[in-house]
């Protein structure tokens, strides 16, 4: 309960929005610990292929601190080292590694139907199976997609584990980390990029503009219109704050960037990695529900902000609109 808004936004932010900074080291903490028990059982194999151990790296919108409650996932990239005849070609999106036929480090993991492609579903299931070693939580992985999905028993979440490669640099000079293409193919990401962004992003506007994704993701996935994926709408907003500034108060914020929302919802939004093209593959009827809800919201938090000293109980009811019940009440 609150009596003034800015005291039930911080209140909101805090209970429901932020994760738990105990949380957030503890999640690390087991992270880094999972990935030295893979390592160990990696080592202790004999044919199990070599790593980049100075390349294994987080990824997602933990590692880029955008991620809301709950802390229900991790993701985690573990890279592994060529070794003698490898290169990799590109068909459209798809990637192939390809494996030389005297390659006994990498063959055994071969596609079944290509005995020259590198299978990354056979590569998954190795870290699988390897993560099954682990006593505390044997026979808990399995694949899933692109990833090595692992239940932890002693923790709200999850973690996905993605083998990896790193590409050497191209003819521009980049280079790129090879993932699973959850068909047993592969293709290019490049994570850095993503947390580079966003971490200049939000230095060059205060701090604050990390604080404005999280809340807005809490937005986008209320049951009130169709729902955008929470990368889209981390790089529209990242989009909108490179051309614009934060604003003094974070409600300010929230509807300059609904109103970005609404003008762009049906425009392109361009991969920042220049990998992925579009980001915004909605229908238009999605993204006609999700300027509706923009504008509708927008008018709430013009009015919120007209009463928000005068009448300020009213003012946190129709922010509870837009938010929905976990936002405080007032009193």
């Amino acid at each position: 309960m609150a009596t003034q808004l800015s005291s039930a936004i911080n209140e909101f932010l805090r209970t429901h929005v932020n994760l738990d900074s105990n949380q957030v080291k503890q999640g690390r903490a087991s992270r880094d610990w999972l990935l030295e028990q893979l390592e160990s059982i990696a080592t202790k194999n004999a044919i199990f292929p070599p790593r980049f151990g100075g390349q294994h790296r987080g990824f997602g919108s933990f590692r880029r601190s955008t991620k809301k409650q709950p802390l229900d996932d991790i993701d985690q990239m573990f890279c592994f080292s060529s070794h003698g005849d490898m290169h990799y070609s590109e068909v459209g999106s798809t990637v192939y590694i390809n494996v030389g036929e005297d390659n006994l480090v990498y063959k055994r993991y071969v596609s079944s139907q290509d005995s020259t492609k590198l299978s990354s579903i056979r590569i998954v299931n190795l870290i699988v199976n390897s993560l099954n070693q682990i006593p505390q939580y044997s026979n808990s992985a399995s694949r899933n997609s692109e990833a090595a999905t692992l239940k932890a028993t002693s923790y709200p979440w999850n973690f996905d584990i993605v083998p990896c490669f790193m590409t050497s640099e191209d003819a521009s000079g980049n280079t790129y980390y090879l993932i699973p293409d959850g068909y047993g193919n592969w293709k290019k990401t490049d994570p850095r990029k993503d947390t580079e962004r966003s971490s200049t992003v939000n230095q060059n506007n205060d701090k604050k503009v990390l604080q404005i994704v999280r809340l807005m993701k809490y937005w986008n996935k209320r049951p009130t219109m169709a729902t955008m994926t929470s990368y889209l709408l981390e790089n529209m907003i990242l989009d909108y704050y490179e051309a614009n500034s934060v604003n003094s108060y974070i409600d300010w914020d929230i509807k300059a960037v609904l109103r970005y929302i609404s003008n762009n919802i049906f425009s392109v939004v361009q991969d920042p990695k220049g990998i992925q093209g579009n980001l915004n593959v909605l229908t238009y009827e999605q993204q006609v529900s999700i300027q509706k809800r923009a504008n509708d919201d927008i008018a709430r938090l013009q009015e919120a902000g007209n009463y928000e000293f005068e009448d300020p109980k009213r003012a946190i009811n129709l922010w509870r609109i837009v938010f929905g019940n976990n936002f405080p009440t007032y009193g």
